[in-house]
């Protein structure tokens, strides 16, 4: 099931179901039916999501250190911050217009 938000400041962006979920509680709220990230919310918000990523990022390169031959590399290319990226976007165009995210209209 697709996940649809949209904000007056940016695109809609639209997730799997799961992605969503997942997001959303990185920075502490629910996917519900419907929902809302009020825009007083989005620097505490995007301040978590970014540190989620970076915690990633550290973790994928203590992983790669941690590997013996350059056949077992693996491939990064689907990490938390290409999968976030779109809807980080969004969060902080949101931030910068005083704009909320709504999702489940």
């Amino acid at each position: 099931m697709m996940i649809t938000f949209q904000s007056t400041a940016a695109p809609d962006v639209l997730m799997l179901r799961d992605l969503a979920q997942y997001l959303l509680g990185l920075i502490g709220k629910r996917l519900d039916a419907r929902g809302v990230i009020m825009h007083d919310e989005l620097p505490g918000a995007i301040s978590r999501l970014e540190a989620a990523i970076e915690d990633e990022a550290k973790a994928e390169l203590a992983l790669e250190t941690l590997q013996c031959s350059p056949g077992n590399r693996r491939d990064s290319g689907n990490g938390l911050s290409q999968r976030a990226w779109p809807f980080l976007d969004m969060m902080r165009a949101a931030r910068k217009t005083g704009a909320d995210i709504l999702w489940g209209l």
